[in-house]
């Protein structure tokens, strides 16, 4: 049976329903913006909003695509650093409750959470501190961590931190893992743009970019940077948005459309798409049949509030995944 392992920042996200965005004045947090915010700050702003309607859920890039691996059946395992209080004890459970195997390191640090302030015009704003999520280091892993998995998923918000990454795709490939990389955000990528292509280029077989991080790799648009992208590792995919997904592999290529949906809030979009690209892959199917699935969850997520689906959409998502050609 396929494994998947992912590896990234693990965050509570704290979805925060506001009634007006007098918290964003009061906290001097830019309307849809995402900040980074000290412990103090973080810890007044949960206060100032404890009665407000509030969601808690398990979060960051890899965290989300790794929960959607899970609910489409396949063995999965998050890697990440978390502190010993209320949010890395709700972290681990989370993960529990769904069927994801937590190697989870601990740090003596407050664990890292995400308050999204949720407008009522659906605006989110995201005050975020990272805390122990990222005090995650190579000194953490362990070549015995890697063993009976056959996938192994990137966050690219881990490629600030060099001798992580670069340990974690070696020991990934001492173990024999098919390595997908993420590219997470255009200003990450831009400001380790050469240490990224030495990764992709000696380390990763599948890369996942939006447009915005494939012109911050490539400098060219999607078409141009799919080129490029294939060019450096086994499969490239460019997500472009309301236009759907480019795919290659070799001289194999592939134009996917996005399906039609209501779009309500675009948390975990591309997460998603990842987990259901993994998904096909990991079943041994065409790439065009990976993109769909991509496209199906990616679709699917962006008509709720946050990353996670409940159980009802996700037998509406594995309904429609059944009738793919």
């Amino acid at each position: 049976m396929t494994k998947i392992l992912g590896i990234g920042n693990a965050l509570v996200d704290i979805m925060t329903m506001l009634e007006h965005d007098g918290l964003l004045d009061k906290f001097y947090l830019p309307r849809g913006s995402m900040q980074l915010v000290d412990i103090d700050k973080s810890d007044k702003l949960l206060s100032e909003s404890k009665h407000l309607n509030k969601k808690l859920t398990s979060g960051g890039s890899a965290a989300n695509t790794i929960h959607g691996l899970s609910k489409l059946g396949i063995k999965t395992a998050f890697m990440g650093k978390v502190g010993k209080d209320e949010f890395g004890e709700f972290f681990h459970n989370d993960l529990r409750s769904n069927n994801i195997e937590p190697i989870l390191f601990f740090s003596k640090n407050h664990s890292g959470r995400v308050v999204a302030l949720i407008s009522k015009d659906s605006e989110r704003t995201f005050a975020t501190h990272l805390g122990a999520a990222i005090e995650l280091s190579a000194d953490d892993l362990k070549s015995e961590q890697f063993k009976d998995f056959n996938y192994f998923h990137i966050e690219g918000y881990l490629v600030q931190n060099h001798e992580l990454l670069e340990k974690a795709v070696k020991l990934a490939k001492e173990n024999n893992l098919i390595v997908s990389l993420d590219l997470a955000s255009y200003n990450v990528v831009e400001d380790n743009l050469e240490f990224l292509k030495t990764i992709l280029i000696k380390y990763v077989d599948v890369v996942f970019a939006n447009e915005d991080e494939a012109r911050a790799f490539t400098g060219k648009e999607p078409e141009e940077a799919l080129e490029i992208l294939s060019e450096l590792c086994e499969i490239a995919v460019v997500k472009t948005g309301s236009k759907g997904s480019l795919i290659k592999k070799g001289n194999e290529k592939h134009k996917i459309d996005v399906i039609k949906i209501e779009s309500f809030d675009t948390t975990g979009a591309g997460d998603l798409y990842a987990s259901g690209f993994l998904f096909g892959l990991s079943k041994n199917y065409s790439l065009k049949k990976c993109g769909k699935i991509g496209t199906i969850l990616a679709g699917k997520v962006i008509e709720i509030l946050g990353a996670k689906m409940d159980d009802k959409k996700w037998e509406e998502v594995l309904a429609i995944i059944e009738n793919i050609d």
